[in-house]
């Protein structure tokens, strides 16, 4: 499950940081529907995803196990335990996505009720979710026995390397539009 946790909510958090920089051109209501819209599509998407993608390996790895034993497994305890796990994978693929996405949106929430501009929104939102990332990355690290600010390092690069990314994006968007 740890693996499901940690994909879903990079994901959350990296690809509502590009919705929630893309919109940053609007309003702050509209930036924050934007990104609470997107985290929870993206989040119901990756349970739906995810349990279809972890059924079909599951399935796979489980006619292979019956061909071997050449015995049919359908209806025991261990075919129920297997499709548990494929639920639960799930369901923690999705509500961590749904966690991840609550990080970038959270700096425009704070805005909007506090009244601070959608730059330092922003700014802050681009650094909260860069920070959240690190600290993934710092646990991902001594989970995997590497080099923790390797792993943090690693961690923040993605998330600034969607920043920069979105950042263009919304810059060039506005550029031709405009």
């Amino acid at each position: 499950m740890e693996r499901q946790f940690v994909r879903g909510f990079i994901d959350g958090a990296l690809s509502v940081l590009g919705v929630v920089i893309g919109a940053s051109g609007g309003q702050l209501d509209i930036i924050i529907s934007a990104g609470i819209g997107g985290g929870v599509a993206n989040g119901i998407s990756n349970i739906f995803g995810a349990f279809t993608a972890e059924r079909v390996e599951e399935e796979r790895e489980f006619r292979e196990l019956e061909k071997s034993m050449l015995v049919e497994l359908r209806e025991t305890e261990l075919y129920r335990k297997v499709r548990k796990r494929v639920m639960l994978r799930g369901i923690v693929d999705g509500i961590s996505t749904i966690l991840g996405s609550i990080v970038p949106v959270l700096p425009f929430i704070l805005a909007y009720f506090l009244d601070f501009s959608v730059q330092l929104a922003l700014i802050a939102s681009v650094t909260l979710t860069a920070l959240s990332l690190g600290v993934l990355g710092l646990y991902f690290g001594s989970v995997s026995k590497e080099n923790l600010a390797v792993s943090s390092a690693k961690m923040v690069l993605m998330g600034l390397v969607i920043a920069i990314v979105s950042i263009a994006i919304e810059r060039g968007i506005h550029t031709v539009v405009k």
